[in-house]
């Protein structure tokens, strides 16, 4: 697929407002849609991937933690979570029970 959609979540929203300015977002939507499948599966979320992307002066690991689901054949891309690897090193448990719940519903026809 050539073209795809980015989904925001209302979470991801307000977290990137917080994290990254609309330049640098704009660069991480550019390299996600070349790159969407190098991101790391994240066990037990249901396919849902984490990837690492460098904040201006910080390189990538000061940066942040992108959480996206990729549903290629559908030309989307969800952006779920975001988060600075100073603030929180992995997802718990229960934010991967969540993940999980919520790929599933992205999985289901319409």
């Amino acid at each position: 697929m050539e073209y795809f959609e980015f989904i925001e979540t209302p979470v991801f929203n307000k977290q990137r407002s917080e994290l990254i300015d609309d330049d640098s977002f704009q660069k991480f939507q550019a390299f996600l849609l070349k790159s969407h499948e190098d991101g790391d599966t994240i066990s037990k979320t249901g396919g849902c991937k984490k990837i690492r992307w460098g904040l201006e002066g910080k390189g990538k690991r000061g940066g942040v933690r992108v959480i996206y689901y990729c549903l290629t054949e559908q030309g989307k891309i969800y952006l779920l979570l975001v988060y600075s690897k100073n603030r929180k090193d992995d997802l718990s448990e229960q934010e991967k029970k969540v993940l999980n719940q919520i790929s599933q519903m992205l999985n289901r026809p319409h």
